[in-house]
């Protein structure tokens, strides 16, 4: 039975999961000097919620349907991330959100051919969605709200942004993010192959450039 209140659970950035360790790159992007406002924000978040916010939504859609083995959809991830620092956060970050899961729903079912390192996050978070007796489409909504929501919050410690102009520009995208949830929960049926593989270079080279700085405030 599907349940809001559940959904809020899951997309809550307070969630032990490890999220609020995590930039989704938007720390490279400052410290490189290519986003300094709010302007770039909401061009940030735009942009990566077309890309890598795409992507997780059709993955977590597709691993909470259960209907393609889980151990296909992370090999799929791996496939789509070029970058070893993002391979790395995405699986720290489903290792958390695991634990999390567990924790709060009990058993989150885990295939016995996923890497000792974890599952990407999307997958976890399709697992873990399942297990507290949620859709496809709810995992699709609290991955592509996570992908813009983190960010978002990390532009205000970063930046020293206005809070509540942050949250509006979140407000403004919240359409997108049902979207795309609808589309992704419309795929699940569909190969690895088949899902999206959209990409975003500068995040990729980004994280590389990230994980080798000695003073960061985020993981990723």
């Amino acid at each position: 039975m599907s349940s809001l209140a559940t959904l809020l659970v899951l997309a809550d950035g307070r969630l032990p999961a490890g999220g609020h360790a995590h930039s989704g790159g938007l720390e490279a992007a400052v410290t490189s000097g290519r986003l300094r406002d709010l302007a770039g924000l909401a061009e940030f978040l735009r942009g990566r919620l077309a890309t890598t916010g795409r992507v997780g939504a059709a993955f977590a859609a597709s691993a909470c349907a259960g209907r393609v083995p889980a151990a296909e959809l992370d090999q799929g991830l791996d496939a789509r991330t070029p970058s070893p620092a993002l391979r790395r956060a995405s699986r720290a970050q489903g290792r958390a959100l695991l634990r999390a899961g567990r924790a709060i729903f009990g058993t989150v079912v885990l295939p016995a051919e996923t890497p000792p390192a974890g599952p990407h996050q999307p997958v976890a978070l399709g697992l873990v969605t399942a297990a507290a007796g949620l859709g496809p489409t709810e995992a699709a909504v609290a991955s592509a709200y996570g992908a813009i929501s983190g960010p978002a919050s990390a532009a205000v410690r970063l930046l020293g942004l206005d809070p509540y102009a942050v949250h509006a520009l979140l407000a403004g995208l919240a359409g997108e993010c049902d979207r795309l949830a609808a589309d992704a929960a419309g795929r699940v049926d569909e190969p690895v192959d088949d899902l999206p593989a959209d990409s975003a270079p500068l995040l990729e080279i980004g994280a590389e450039l990230h994980a080798s700085q000695e003073v960061r405030l985020f993981a990723s």
